[in-house]
Formats: C-alpha cells, sequence, structure tokens
C-alpha cells in the first residue's frame, strides 16, 4: 500500500481562529504600520544582498529569498525582489533547522548564525543555501532573519549547480549543510569555512555571495529588533497575527467562490528523452473545493526516480509551487492590489502526495533538477484550476531551461548559469507573455554587457522565434533563440524541459511549439542536444544555440480580431501564411486587411471544424 503525505491546512475557521488569535486586538491602523515596516526591512536585506553579492545568478537574476520569520516559524513578510521559489520555502527552511536541533539536543543562541540546504529538512534543493540569523529579546527568540541564494557551486560531482542532472543520489549534488553553525555565539566557525572553501569550484565567488547573506541577515535581524523595541513584542505579534488572518481571509473568501467538486488535470516532463527507462514523467494533479477549504492531491503522479535528480521536495518545492500558483490566480494583483505576503495565505490549503512519488520523493533520491517538474506541477495545477474558473489561468506556460556554462583558466575555475526563459500561454481577454522566465521561479535574464564582460562567452544571437506564436484568440507566448560562441575550451550542461510535449492550448486555441537546443561544431557538424543533458565539454569556436519554448493558445484563432492579426504579420510575430491557415485573415500583397475575403475564408474553416 502506497504511504501517503500530506501537508494539512489548519483546523476549522472557527476553532482556529480560539486558538489562535490573541485574546488582545490591535487597531488596523497600528497593524498596517508595522506590517508596512517589516515588509520595508525585507526589501532592505534583498537590495542589500543584490549590491554585495559578486555572482550573476543573484546580482542580475535575482534568484535569492529574503524574509522575516516568527518563533513559531511563519513567515511575517518577504522582499518584493525574491523568487518566489526562493522566498516560499523559506519557514520549511527554519522548521527544518529547529526539529534537526531538536533532534541533537542543540539550542539556538543570540549571535549563532545557521546555514542550512537539506532538501529533505525543508530546502528547496542543495544550491539554494539559507542562512539564519536568530534574533533574540532579552532571553526570549522572537524569530528570525532569513536569506536563500542560489549558488554556482558547492562541491558536486561536476562544475556548476545546475545541469548536475547524472547525479544518482543526494550525495552526487554536492555539499549538505544540516543545520550548521558558521557563527557560534558571535564566534565565526573557522573549520566550516575552510571546508567550503577546499571543497567548492570558484570559493571566492560563492563564500563572497554567502557572506553577502550573512551581512543581509543581520542587517534584517537589526531592524526587526528595533520595531519589536519601538512598538513591544506583544503588539508586533498582534500586529503579524492580524495581517495573516486577513491575508487567510482573503484566500477563504477566493475559495468560497469556487464551485465545490473535484478538478483533474494531468501534465508531462520530459525527463531524460534519450533513456526509455527515465523519459516522460507524468503530474497529475486533482483539486478538491469544499467551502473555503482546498485539497491538492498529486496521488497518479509517476513514481520517483532513485538515481536521476529530477524528483521535487514536497516541502520546499511542491508546496510552493501549489501555494504560488493558486495565490496568483485566485487573488491576482490587478484584482486585489497589494496583499501582505505571509503564511495566512497557506492556511486553508491542503496538500496531499504519496511517499515515493516524484512529488514527494524518500531520502537519499537527487533532488537537484527539481524545478523543471515543479514548474509542470504549477502548469498542471493551473490546468484543473481551469476547470472551474476558465476566465482566470492562461493557456499551457513553456518551461525554461538552465545552462552551466564552466570552465580553468590558470588553474582557477569560472562558473557561469544562465537562465534561458520560457514563455506564458494566452489568457483570457490578453494575449500571453513573451520570453519570460515562468510561474515559481521568475527570476531575470543575464544582460549581455555583463556576460560578455566578465565571462569568454560571447552573445551572437537573442532574438524571438519567428512565425511561432501558438494560435488562440488570445495569443501564446513567443519563446527566445541565444545563440553563444565559445573563446575558449569549455564545459556545459544543461537541465531543462519541453522539448517532448508542447504546452497545451485551451479553448480551442493552438498548442504552442517545443524547446530546441543544438550545438554547432567547428566541422560545421551540428549535434541536437536533450532538454538534461550532464556535463561535457566544448572546444573554442564552437557555439550553442538555444531555442525557448512558445506558451499555448487561448480561444478559437477564429475569434481574434483580423485587425489584430494584420498587426501580428507587421510586427513579424506571424506571417501572411500562418495568418491565412491558423485565422482565416486575407492580407492583399501590400499587407491590407481584406475584410470581405477573410470573412469568406473564415467561414470555409468553420465549416470544416
Amino acid at each position: 500500500m502506497v504511504k501517503t503525505v500530506s501537508i494539512p491546512s489548519t483546523q476549522k475557521k472557527n476553532t482556529r481562529n480560539k486558538k489562535r488569535r490573541p485574546s488582545t486586538s490591535i487597531d488596523p491602523v497600528t497593524a498596517n504600520v508595522i506590517q508596512g515596516a517589516l515588509e520595508n526591512i525585507a526589501v532592505e536585506m534583498g537590495y542589500k544582498l543584490m549590491r554585495m553579492s559578486y555572482s550573476s545568478i543573484i546580482r542580475e537574476s535575482e534568484d535569492f529569498g529574503a524574509a522575516i520569520i516568527d518563533q513559531s516559524c511563519q513567515q511575517l513578510c518577504e522582499s518584493r525582489q525574491s523568487t518566489p521559489l526562493q522566498s516560499g520555502p523559506i519557514p520549511g527552511y527554519v522548521r527544518g533547522v529547529m526539529d534537526i536541533f531538536k533532534e541533537r539536543g542543540e539550542a539556538i543562541n543570540a549571535g549563532d548564525v545557521i546555514m542550512h540546504n537539506s532538501a529533505y529538512h525543508g530546502a528547496s534543493h542543495g544550491p539554494d543555501v539559507a542562512f539564519l540569523v536568530p534574533v533574540f529579546l532579552s532571553s526570549k527568540l522572537a524569530g528570525f532573519a532569513v536569506t536563500t541564494a542560489h549558488h554556482l557551486d558547492i562541491g558536486a560531482l561536476s562544475p556548476g549547480s545546475c545541469g548536475i542532472v547524472d547525479a544518482m543520489d543526494a550525495y552526487a549534488e554536492g555539499l549538505q549543510f544540516k543545520a550548521l553553525k558558521v557563527y557560534d555565539k558571535g564566534k565565526r566557525n573557522e573549520p566550516i569555512w575552510q571546508l567550503l572553501r577546499d571543497n567548492i569550484r570558484a570559493p571566492d565567488l560563492v563564500v563572497g555571495d554567502m557572506e553577502a547573506q550573512i551581512s543581509a541577515c543581520r542587517i534584517g535581524a537589526d531592524r526587526y529588533l528595533d520595531l519589536i523595541k519601538q512598538y513591544g513584542l506583544e503588539t508586533v505579534e498582534l500586529a503579524s497575527e492580524e495581517l495573516m488572518s486577513y491575508s487567510e481571509r482573503l484566500m477563504r473568501n477566493a475559495i468560497a467562490q469556487l464551485p465545490d467538486g473535484s478538478y483533474s488535470a494531468e501534465g508531462h516532463v520530459d525527463g531524460f528523452i534519450n533513456d526509455p527507462e527515465r523519459r516522460h514523467y507524468k503530474i497529475v494533479v486533482t483539486l478538491k473545493v469544499k467551502g473555503d477549504e482546498m485539497t491538492v492531491d498529486l496521488t497518479g503522479t509517476s513514481p520517483q526516480c532513485d538515481d536521476r535528480p529530477i524528483n521535487m521536495p514536497l516541502k520546499g518545492t511542491v508546496d510552493c509551487a501549489i501555494w504560488l500558483t493558486l495565490r496568483s490566480i485566485l487573488l491576482d494583483s490587478e484584482t486585489f492590489g497589494h496583499i501582505p505576503q505571509n503564511s495566512g495565505l497557506i492556511r486553508p490549503i491542503s496538500i496531499v502526495a504519496p511517499e515515493g512519488s516524484l512529488a514527494n520523493p524518500s531520502f537519499p533520491a537527487p533532488t537537484i533538477a527539481r524545478f523543471v517538474s515543479g514548474n509542470i506541477v504549477a502548469d498542471t495545477l493551473m490546468k484543473s484550476l481551469s476547470k472551474a474558473v476558465p476566465d482566470k489561468v492562461s493557456a499551457g506556460v513553456g518551461n525554461l531551461k538552465v545552462i552551466a556554462f564552466s570552465g580553468l583558466k590558470e588553474g582557477t575555475h569560472w562558473v557561469h548559469m544562465d537562465i534561458h526563459e520560457g514563455s506564458y500561454g494566452g489568457r483570457y481577454g490578453k494575449d500571453a507573455m513573451d520570453a519570460v522566465d515562468t510561474l515559481y521561479a521568475n527570476t531575470r535574464n543575464n544582460p549581455i554587457e555583463d556576460i560578455e564582460s566578465h565571462l569568454p562567452l560571447r552573445v551572437s544571437r537573442y532574438e524571438l522565434r519567428s512565425d511561432s506564436s501558438a494560435a488562440g484568440k488570445w495569443r501564446g507566448g513567443i519563446g527566445s533563440i541565444r545563440e553563444v560562441t565559445f573563446l575558449e575550451d569549455s564545459f556545459i550542461s544543461i537541465e531543462g524541459d519541453g522539448h517532448a510535449f508542447p504546452p497545451w492550448g485551451y479553448a480551442g486555441g493552438k498548442n504552442g511549439k517545443a524547446a530546441r537546443v543544438v550545438l554547432h561544431k567547428t566541422n560545421g557538424k551540428k549535434d541536437e542536444l536533450p532538454s538534461m543533458m550532464p556535463n561535457r565539454s566544448v572546444k573554442k569556436g564552437e557555439s550553442i544555440t538555444l531555442t525557448g519554448t512558445c506558451g499555448g493558445g487561448y480561444g478559437n484563432p477564429l475569434s481574434r480580431n483580423p485587425e489584430q492579426v494584420t498587426e501580428d504579420v507587421k510586427d513579424g510575430l506571424i506571417s501572411k501564411k500562418t495568418a491565412l491557415s491558423d485565422y482565416g485573415v486575407v492580407l492583399t500583397r501590400n499587407g491590407t486587411l481584406d475584410k470581405r475575403a477573410t470573412q469568406t475564408k473564415r467561414k470555409s474553416l468553420r465549416s470544416k471544424k
């Protein structure tokens, strides 16, 4: 019998309020002032981390998180620059640390700085390392200032911290930091820092980023303590609970608007396309709505892959993909404005996942490439939700990929991680977003100037795909094409998806287009590369072309405004041929709309369906 693990929602509303809410109330003005102060603390932490970091993945791509957590492991605020996949897991990191300390019988003290990255104790995956600085008011633990960030190397079997897609277990993915004190009561633990430098490629870069995280945490801890001293701990706690309750009420009200019922959908992950035993994994999501609570059940998802890192931690990846998707769809910012980002938003949501599945693996199954399958969890959840709120979802989203570039020059490693963006599907009333990072990752791309000024790489091409937008009343997003030439002998590895399964079209919209990666050899030959490829060498003068996935179309293409189709042709998004075949829009030689011929053509196309 399959054992199932769940992340439960809180108890029913009346019981919860009696147990959780303090007897003393707080006025809404004070609560909002404190919330604003908390949010500013997190934002300051984020900016400090960005500006002190050495690596472009933090400095430019903003692949980091910053948050204040209370002593009960509830998130009070997060940095707005944070990516959801970095900020969302932070409460889980803290719970994991406190669980490990309890098992060891170890105490948390003032002056401690704790490092943690265990994917089986709340972390998203190994390269996303967290640093925690506890905040004490006298002898009482009042909470934590926490930062997380993606590090470019943590001593895995090959250079870089992505594309390690041949890791056979968690040990092959790099160093594991399970609640280690890098500062103990204010004293620097030198052996740990030496261990880091001795086992990490590009140690100046990585350790420099880690020290930047600690500095940002200390700033956050000082600001949080100042806030507590200004208002008193009880008042800050009351304000925080009031705002979490407010966020919870918003989410409960949004869930209550959905029709009660069960909504299911399936999604698919490429896996390892060239390996018959490790390809084409399935994600199953069943959304169960009852009143103002919701359960997301992943029963039916493929079993875990024991020896390849496509598995997802339930806590740290799967839960964040689910929470982010539901919050974005049910409480979109355009309708609801600013909503406090805190743990109240997740209280009405339960998650169920069979233990030993791709969505809830058992240690030591590797997890380093978890973002690939996690994006499909988010996409499949959206597909299931479309059956309840079709006007609030997009069509299928084009997954992204990450390329690890590395090399060895004069005995020193250089490492670079490049996020090659995907694209969104068409949305009700709106065309899709082109060439953007997707769903729960939401990082930025690296400027070409930054790449070429620091690395032996040249970006010789960067543009949108031609004539590739999926047809729909609202068109699908367009993926980008980026070509990178190697100026020295180097190494590359790929961690991605979207080569085997194109994004789904919705409500009559067409499916999107799959991704490609091609290596151009110096002898003129071309190698078609898979979406998941372990580290391999490349030669000076060779180049790699990355073609991004295009999102699905939304709605019947024959319902798209012919004038808009005409503009799409003028903008170079689609060709005249596509305008005619997919949209039934007839253009004259000089590109103007022939309205009468278009009406006739569309009538003909509708009659064939």
